[in-house]
């Protein structure tokens, strides 16, 4: 959707925003030649809070950068600078963030040609677990992943006494605690729960300060205060805290075909008697999507993932991501779609948290840092490559699932947990997916599916106890 100019009478700060210079800005804009088509759009742009205005003024900079117009891109930039704001409305605040990631972008291209005034490395703390759970409470961004994909869960392993969740998310376990306390409310009693994760993670907020064997402790103490029998493994390499090294690490490597190579019945230690849970939330679109290999039949990492884990035989499999396509290859073409998807979360903070809110300023900095890789960067480097929730349903079933249909049970408790936060936020339901809205327009997408064979295989048990 569009940014209208209604949107953009809300203020906020942004935290880490740094003011920009640019080599001889005097001759930016208006020395430049009258027969320039592009001038006259640009010097009537100056000053606009208008979000049509800031896109197109954003796109005409990418053209620019892509065409290697290092001239045309600083004049444009150059009104950019007057028009972002680090304390001005929700445009000016996202405007800011874009500016930033341009000029990392246009940097590599010509380091001369401009810079930043300061650092050019977006600072990243590590929090506290305490301070992680304020930072997804703030807004049902993460909250409505965990509560449609609990609920699925617990109806998915109805029967069992011992049940095995395997995990990849970056909320390092958010997710469990609610669950825990749930299956500890059930009239029958809790079955033994085990949780396995992969010791690597991508390099992405939000970041805490202690190791996922850390995280797991403090799980498991909570399971016992809730009598719940638990068991936390970590596959792989054990990774500690991140070092100042790592945390301004650009490149967010991240060892996945090692973590593929994991992904066993052997190495998970499957049992037979365990209910197995696949959980994926915001973890698919850090899988390269690049094929490789020259046959028909070559697989790029994010589909040998989802086969993977296909052959485990899961009872169910959840999908969390958000609901927009940045896939393309075309920098114009991610610049319009992240400007008219990231303007949510900064329009959502704008309704509860004050302008010197800490935790507004370190949400809004993690998706700056989320905006220049997007942005500033191609190739491995370019780690953030969401698909649509229609993209991912779709290849879900080109490698052999099924969709499972929420139950009214789960939109009861979406709804319950959306009521709770600010009146701009709702849920609708599409293709058999949850989406978490906010004024109308898609935020997040949940999903949950099941392996062709393990329905098959049932509708056969079925049929042969009928018989």
């Amino acid at each position: 959707m569009q940014v209208t100019s209604s949107q953009s009478h809300m203020k906020a700060e942004l935290k880490g925003t740094t003011s920009i210079s640019f080599q001889n800005p005097n001759t930016a804009l208006f020395n430049t030649p009258h027969n320039n088509p592009l001038s006259g759009a640009l010097k009537g742009c100056l000053g606009s809070l208008d979000g049509a205005c800031i896109e197109k003024l954003l796109l005409h900079c990418a053209s620019a950068l892509e065409s290697n117009d290092i001239t045309l891109a600083q004049q444009v930039m150059w009104v950019l600078n007057n028009v972002a704001s680090p304390v001005g409305d929700t445009n000016q605040r996202l405007t800011s963030w874009f500016l930033r990631a341009l000029i990392s972008r246009a940097s590599r291209i010509c380091p001369t040609a401009m810079s930043f005034k300061g650092s050019n490395t977006i600072q990243r703390r590590l929090m506290s677990v305490t301070e992680l759970a304020g930072y997804v409470d703030l807004i049902p961004w993460h909250r409505f992943g965990y509560c449609a994909s609990n609920n699925e869960i617990y109806k998915a392993i109805t029967g069992f006494q011992r049940v095995h969740i395997v995990d990849f998310s970056i909320t390092h376990c958010m997710q469990w605690p609610t669950f825990i306390d749930g299956l500890a409310k059930r009239p029958e009693g809790p079955p033994s729960l085990r949780i396995t994760v992969p010791s690597c993670r991508p390099h992405v907020p939000p970041l805490v300060n202690i190791s996922i064997h850390e995280v797991g402790l403090r799980l498991g103490n909570f399971a016992k205060f809730r009598d719940v029998p638990f068991e936390f493994n970590v596959i792989g390499n054990t990774e500690g805290p991140l070092t100042p090294a790592e945390l301004s690490d650009e490149s967010t490597s991240f060892h996945f075909e090692a973590m593929l190579s994991l992904l066993n019945p052997t190495m998970l230690n499957l049992r037979e008697d365990e209910a197995l849970v696949i959980n994926c939330q915001n973890w698919l679109r850090y899988l390269s999507d690049d094929r490789k290999g020259i046959s028909c039949q070559s697989f790029s990492l994010r589909d040998a993932f989802l086969n993977l884990i296909k052959g485990l035989n899961p009872r169910i499999v959840l999908l969390v991501d958000e609901d927009c396509d940045l896939s393309a290859s075309s920098l114009t073409s991610r610049i319009t779609t992240c400007f008219n998807h990231l303007w949510i979360p900064f329009d959502a903070l704008e309704t509860f948290l004050p302008k010197d809110s800490c935790q507004r300023s370190e949400f809004e900095s993690d998706i700056g840092q989320k905006i220049e890789n997007i942005i500033g960067y191609e190739g491995h480097q370019r780690i953030e490559r969401l698909e649509s929730g229609v993209q991912m349903s779709q290849r879900m079933k080109n490698v052999g699932y099924l969709s499972v249909p929420f139950c009214d049970e789960t939109v009861r408790e979406v709804k319950g947990l959306l009521d709770e936060h600010a009146s701009g936020w709702g849920m609708k339901r599409e293709e058999g997916m949850l989406v978490l809205t906010w004024k109308g327009n898609s935020c997040v997408f949940a999903t949950a599916w099941v392996p062709c064979e393990i329905l098959r295989d049932h509708h056969i048990g079925m049929d042969a106890s009928l018989s």
